[in-house]
């Protein structure tokens, strides 16, 4: 039984990868709309269990009444049918419509409703732009996926279960008052208006607070991810005072916003007890008046006086279910600000793989910016021949880097075009176009998880014997043998943590080379890719590195001139323009830019002489 109820949700259903919607109703509609029978089965119990809670108090009252018409000895015999119609609802019906109710929201709705908003969520955001990330904390944004999956999941079951079973009760009530008497519903209307009134006045106050709270919340989160995950740095310039004080704003600015949300809180918890206080007084009072005016029955003072009583109970949960829902609608809302965000990078309609046949590569009038007015790069072009290795040559700030990230497409252009293989890379998908081309990088990161894991991120369906062997090719099988991580795992199975820090520099560069060589894609670019390595190790891969770069089409960018002075040709860049090319000896005997860059290098870096360029990027 438990199954079935759990199985009605599937957080995984296959789906569009779409923007969520950008207005709050649109965006609650798109997730609920998925599972809409799961919400009209919840309304349904919900109500059904209110009318019966209601419809109780009436029977008490009845019964009451029942006593005084009649003797103990002909009791059941006048009214045994009616007892059995009482007891039926009451032992029966009522407990299955509570369990059923218990059912939907506990074993259905809880578990994976969430999930499906996490999991959509997710699929979205993590296909987002390179510099989307680049622009907020990452701890921040996974907090807005997973915090924004169990508000929306609360706000909509308190909207649909609680506060439609409290509409019911409500009217129900109402109901029952007039039909012994009129005026006996009258304190109870009035009630309702005040008390509709005062959350109307306190509940969106607490819902913009709340809004606040989730952004400080968030804030926090992301500073101390942040911090965490930088802890080498913060060590290294002794900073832990410093990170102290930025953790300290935080925190007390989340502080401040939760004390602002309390006092309203507590405003409207009193207002709401002072109103409940009046309901009782005036509806037993009034109740007894009419009795002695002879309108209504023993048995009706009985039942107003603990509905009443109920609804006072009833009103300080109504009171915490109503600022609930506005507290998570706020927390939505703030999400929504990460998970409705357009993305900057889309496929085109229609937009097919790219179909790579020779590698050829080419830069055509290229024009890009970073949104800046002035262009890092303006009017390059560049053809790169199938299977030919260039390596990219230049200062910091030349766009050396800026340039490779346009080709993987990480943002688009402002003007220009580049082609592969006579494709418009715009026009192909993102996905084909990335799985084309392998790239190293000098700053390696490497995901938490197992070595093995690692490697074979470049290719998943590789087999066991694939990954051993690129793993001796870097000579890396010198060192995963002797890793072990703290929960005992050895070897390939050994987690290398956060961002791969339970290795070393010269270790992760060789786990991620090996993941590039296992991915062996047409198109290779290496960015700095054997820095981490010392000389001798360098030295030993380096026969393994042209192995791989056979019959590909290369593109190396290295500081370290003397790693990239075989190459086909030499591409020279100054301030986003290309102003040199030609091969090493060409390049050195034309005693040009590049020519003073190989003299002035010392120990493997270029020299400084002239101020480096203020340009964003590489």
């Amino acid at each position: 039984m438990f199954r079935w109820f759990e199985t009605r949700i599937d957080p995984f259903r296959e789906v569009p990868i779409e923007r969520p919607p950008e207005t709050l109703l649109a965006f609650y509609r798109h997730y609920v709309r998925q599972v809409w029978p799961v919400f009209v089965a919840l309304v349904i119990s919900g109500g059904a269990a209110a009318a019966l809670e209601v419809l109780m108090f009436r029977y008490i009252g009845e019964i009451i009444d029942l006593l005084g018409k009649t003797t103990p000895e002909r009791l059941f015999a006048d009214y045994g049918g009616r007892f059995l119609f009482m007891a039926l609802l009451v032992l029966l019906v009522r407990p299955l419509c509570n369990v059923l109710n218990d059912m939907i929201v506990r074993q259905t709705i809880l578990p994976a409703f969430p999930a499906l908003v996490r999991w959509q969520a997710h699929r979205y955001v993590i296909r987002q732009s390179l510099e989307f990330f680049q622009n907020d904390f990452a701890g921040r944004l996974a907090t807005r996926v997973i915090q924004t999956g169990m508000a929306l999941r609360e706000s909509v079951v308190e909207v649909f279960g609680s506060l439609w079973f409290v509409v019911i009760y409500a009217g129900g009530a109402i109901l029952l008052f007039a039909e012994a008497d009129w005026r006996l519903a009258m304190p109870l209307v009035i009630w309702v208006a005040l008390y509709g009134a005062a959350l109307a006045w306190f509940v969106p106050r607490i819902r913009e607070s709340a809004r606040a709270v989730s952004h400080a919340r968030s804030t926090l989160t992301g500073r101390v991810v942040d911090g965490y995950t930088n802890v080498m740095t913060v060590k290294l310039f002794a900073h832990a005072e410093r990170e102290d004080a930025y953790i300290r704003e935080s925190i007390g600015e989340n502080v401040e916003a939760t004390q602002k949300q309390t006092r309203l809180v507590t405003a409207m918890s009193a207002t709401v007890s002072v109103l409940n206080c009046l309901l009782i007084g005036s509806t037993t009072g009034l109740a007894v008046w009419l009795w002695t005016q002879g309108s209504v029955t023993t048995g009706a003072i009985a039942f107003s006086s603990g509905l009443a009583i109920r609804i006072y109970n009833m009103s300080g949960w109504i009171m915490w279910v109503v600022t609930g829902i506005f507290e998570n609608v706020g927390v939505v809302q703030e999400g929504m600000e990460t998970l409705s965000r357009q993305h900057a990078v889309v496929d085109r309609p229609g937009a097919k793989p790219l179909q790579v046949t020779r590698g050829e590569v080419a830069f055509e009038h290229v024009r890009f910016h970073y949104g800046r007015k002035s262009g890092v790069i303006e009017d390059l072009t560049l053809r790169i021949g199938a299977g030919e290795r260039i390596g990219l040559v230049g200062r910091s700030g030349a766009g050396k880097s800026t340039l490779v990230n346009l080709l993987l497409r990480f943002h688009d252009l402002q003007g220009g075009r580049i082609l592969i293989d006579g494709q418009d890379i715009a026009s192909v998908t993102q996905e084909s176009l990335r799985g084309a081309i392998g790239m190293v990088t000098q700053d390696t990161s490497l995901l938490h998880r197992s070595v093995r894991d690692n490697i074979r991120y470049g290719r998943p369906d590789a087999s066991e014997e694939a990954i051993r062997a690129v793993a001796r090719q870097v000579h890396a099988d010198g060192f995963i043998p002797s890793l072990v991580d703290p929960a005992g795992r050895r070897g390939l199975d050994a987690h290398v943590g956060e961002r791969g820090v339970k290795l070393s520099g010269g270790q992760r560069q060789r786990i991620a080379i090996a993941r590039v060589l296992l991915k062996n894609a047409p198109i290779l670019v290496l960015d700095e890719a054997t820095s981490a390595l010392d000389s001798e190790v360098e030295a030993a891969i380096q026969d393994e590195l042209d192995t791989i770069m056979a019959g590909k089409t290369v593109i190396a960018i290295a500081h370290r001139l003397s790693t990239i002075a075989r190459m086909d040709r030499l591409v020279v860049m100054e301030q986003g323009a290309i102003v040199e090319q030609g091969t090493h000896d060409e390049l050195v005997r034309r005693g040009g830019i590049y020519a003073g860059l190989w003299r002035r290098q010392s120990g493997g870096f270029l020299g400084v002489d002239e101020p480096p360029l203020s340009l964003v990027g590489e």
